[in-house]
């Protein structure tokens, strides 16, 4: 009888805590998963570390995990993926242009998926503990897409979502969230991250809501020529993503 397949216990244990994680409601403590999966919370703390600096998971201010933003990036496919391939010159061309990470994203059977992050030393990311999941409401690239759906769809999805609340500026009252109107950009001034802020403006994708956001310094939240970059780049990503998707 041959020999059984080999296994890596890392990767097992590493999996393990991504369903964990899922299964507490999409946001659970160290201790919680350690006990959860029956390891030594030291090799609890090594995996989750890991696991976060992949993106796979994303570590919130008050210590709890939630998923993250690479757990959409894998679900991208077909025609999607090549529309995301071919927009990649724009993206880089905006995060140049206003020297700040730029995200992409889709709203996809009923999430806010991020399809792209484009990076550089000069322009650093921030990590976004998402598929955006459960911080939509905290982000302008949540806040674009949402403010893009019908009142029927957004009311639908904050109802499956709680509204966290990441930062002291963290709306979590959904009579008082605010999304933008049609022509206007869509603003995170802290709300995600404390001293983080984002634009974003949207994209046209073949499934429908999409935005693209930029990381920018407080102080250019309201610079017109910043805003005006950010219109161009989504118009330059709009068109990426469709002729990249009719290419076969």
């Amino acid at each position: 009888m041959g020999a059984g397949p080999t296994l890596i216990q890392s990767v097992q244990r590493a999996l393990r805590l991504l369903e964990l994680v899922a299964e507490h409601e999409g946001r659970a403590r160290a201790k919680e998963i350690a006990r959860a999966a029956g390891l030594p919370l030291a090799t609890t703390y090594h995996l989750l570390r890991t696991c976060t600096h992949e993106g796979w998971l994303q570590r919130l201010d008050d210590g709890s995990y939630v998923l993250g933003h690479r757990i959409d990036v894998v679900r991208k496919q077909g025609s999607a993926a090549r529309g995301v391939a071919h927009a990649r010159p724009a993206l880089e061309w905006l995060r140049d242009e206003i020297v700040g990470a730029v995200y992409l994203a889709g709203y996809v059977d009923g999430e806010v998926v991020v399809a792209e992050i484009v990076d550089s030393a000069r322009a650093p990311r921030i990590d976004l503990w998402v598929g955006i999941h459960d911080a939509a409401h905290a982000t302008a690239l949540g806040k674009c897409i949402l403010g893009q759906l019908s009142a029927t769809d957004r009311e639908d999805y904050l109802a499956r979502h709680p509204l966290h609340g990441l930062t002291p500026r963290t709306v979590v009252d959904r009579r008082r969230l605010t999304v933008p109107s049609p022509g206007d950009l869509a603003v995170d001034d802290g709300e995600y991250a404390v001293g983080v802020s984002c634009l974003a403006a949207p994209v046209a994708t073949l499934q429908g809501a999409g935005a693209v956001a930029v990381v920018v310094a407080p102080r250019a939240v309201g610079r017109p020529e910043v805003r005006q970059a950010i219109w161009t780049g989504a118009a330059r990503v709009s068109r990426a993503l469709a002729l990249g998707s009719s290419v076969a």
